[in-house]
Order: C-alpha cells, then structure tokens, then sequence
C-alpha cells in the first residue's frame, strides 16, 4: 500500500500524464507514499478539500468528551532552550517545533473525522485522520499558488486581529516563511509574486475561535506539468511552514531535537482532478496508536519567542472543530 519515495513520485508522475484523477498522500520526511486512483479507493479513505469531496456530510448527534495531557512546561522549555542555542549558532531562523499529546474522547477517529468542521480533512483506514486549515499549494490552468500560514492568536481577545497583526514576533516570522515560500516556488515556476501578505482568517477551535494569519504566493509553470506532478512534489516538500528556514539545517535540528517520529502529521495530501491540483497540510493531525488517540501539534520558534506563549500555543491547536 505505502510506496516509497521513488515508487511513490514516480507513480504520482504517470497518473498525471495519464491525466487519471488520484489521491496522493505523503509523509513529512517522504519515505512513505500513497498515490491512487480515485476510482479506486476503498471505502475507509475519505477526504475533502474544499468542495472536493468522496463522503456524504455529517451532522453531529450526540454529545462528545474530549480531553487532553500535553508535555509538561518543563519538558517542552527544554527542547525550545536547545532550539535557541541553535538560532543564536545561526543554524536555524525559524523552526516549528512539535510533540505528540495523548488525548481522549468518547467518540473514535472516524466520528471525530465525520463531524469536524475544516477545509482540509483526510480519513485514512481507522489509522489517523486532519481536519487542517492550511492549504499547500493549488495548479490551476498553469499558475501554482501557495498559502503559508504563521500566526495564531485567541479571537476572543482585546483588539486580537490588529494585536497579531502589529506583533513584530509574528511578522518576523511570517516574513521568513513567505520568503522561504518565494524561493521553494522559484524553484519549479518562474514569476513567482506575493498576491495577497498577512490576511486574517477566523477558524473554530473547539469552544473558542482562533485568528490565523495566511499570505498568498503565486507562481507561473511550464505548460506541461501535469507530466511531472510527482516531480514538482518531491521539489516542494515537504512544507516550509511546519519546517523552518533556512529549509535543510532546520529539518536537521528538528530530527535531532523532537523525541518522536512525525509520521504522517505535516506531510501533504491533496487530489488531481485530472486538471486542476488542490492539496493541503497535514496539521490538526490525529492517530490510533495500540487503542489510544494520539494529537500533534506545535508553532514556530524564534529568537524573540516566550516559551510560556509557544507552549500555550501548542495546546491551543489541540481541540476538535465542531
């Protein structure tokens, strides 16, 4: 079922010039891939982007219970102390660090996935399920766009839009990803422009509201990229904005830094239509581990981050949009 690197972008590449609408999934560090037919899928994948979707909509019946053990502030002020050593040597700007927080409810993946309410959702075989807010890119005619996504604040808060807005922590960060961004679209596209610069987004974050901050990058491609889909793929991931800049030493520190595996969470998944690609982030990510759900989450890190403020950030993502 899991194809490998090469496997996987080569299948990508012949289902695009076959022009076959198919679902592509891969790992953050892309040892795992899946690449299928949509025709084909079985019954326990399930996915939406946007308006795309294989499902029936849901509405949720019964009362849920959920809750959460996140790391402890000690251990989680540990791994950010080594992340700033690490931007003080100058190996790293910016790094999202992440960790993993058992969680429990009374309701199983597939019924969190049915009900929750996100422009991006995946359902994967019982194993683990997103419901993200976050695009990665989309191809339309031959113009590819992308959306990094660095910001987060309470809605509820005094003054929270223009708070986030004018938080020079936040624009710093959100400045070093959309550079990162620029350069990753330059890399498969030409033209490449900032459409739209830090606009604010409300989303539902279990019983309170969440202000995300997003920028739109577009990009000009050859006209034949429907034949090097998987190509264009494996250039782009996997996503600068749950990795960091400058792209390669940041992804070092993280694998030495983060005391378990990703997985699936921040990876990529997304469908080709046949003519148009829409694809998301996984993040809102979570995962049947022997019986028990597991959450990951996490926020960017940089030289002017408050530990206290970037753990709270990291329990904040960890809710169900209903």
């Amino acid at each position: 079922m899991w194809l490998t690197t090469q496997e996987g972008f080569k299948q990508i590449n012949e289902l695009g010039i076959s022009r076959i609408p198919f679902l592509f999934i891969l790992s953050y560090d892309k040892t795992k891939i899946f690449a299928r037919a949509l025709d084909d899928l079985d019954d326990d994948i399930q996915y939406k982007l946007e308006e795309w979707r294989n499902y029936p909509v849901q509405k949720r019946e019964k009362n849920f219970t959920f809750s959460k053990s996140p790391v402890s502030f000690l251990q989680y002020k540990k791994a950010f102390e080594h992340i700033l050593v690490e931007i003080r040597s100058g190996n790293t700007y910016l790094l999202n660090l992440t960790f993993q927080t058992p969680v429990e409810s009374n309701l199983n993946l597939k019924e969190i996935f049915s009900y929750a309410k996100a422009k991006f959702k995946l359902y994967f075989k019982g194993e683990f399920i997103c419901f993200s807010p976050e695009r990665f890119v989309d191809i339309k005619e031959n113009t590819i766009a992308t959306y990094p996504m660095k910001g987060t604040i309470d809605a509820n808060l005094p003054n929270a839009e223009r708070t986030i807005l004018n938080d020079q922590k936040e624009m710093a960060e959100h400045v070093m990803i959309v550079d990162l961004m620029r350069n990753d679209l330059g890399i498969v596209g030409s033209s490449v422009k900032v459409d739209r610069f830090r606009y604010v987004e409300k989303i539902k974050a279990g019983q309170k509201e969440l202000l995300q901050v997003s920028s739109k990058i577009t990009a000009a491609l050859p006209e034949n990229w429907k034949d090097n889909i998987g190509t264009l793929l494996d250039k782009l991931s996997p996503a600068g904005s749950i990795t960091g800049t400058p792209k390669r030493s940041t992804i070092h520190i993280i694998n030495k830094t983060e005391n378990y595996d990703r997985g699936f969470y921040t990876g990529i998944f997304g469908v080709f239509d046949g003519q148009e690609l829409r694809s998301g982030v996984m993040i809102r990510f979570m995962e049947e581990k022997k019986g028990k759900l597991v959450y990951k989450s996490g926020g960017g890190i940089t030289i002017d981050s408050d530990a206290i403020s970037e753990y709270n950030e990291l329990s904040d993502k960890i809710y169900l949009p209903f």
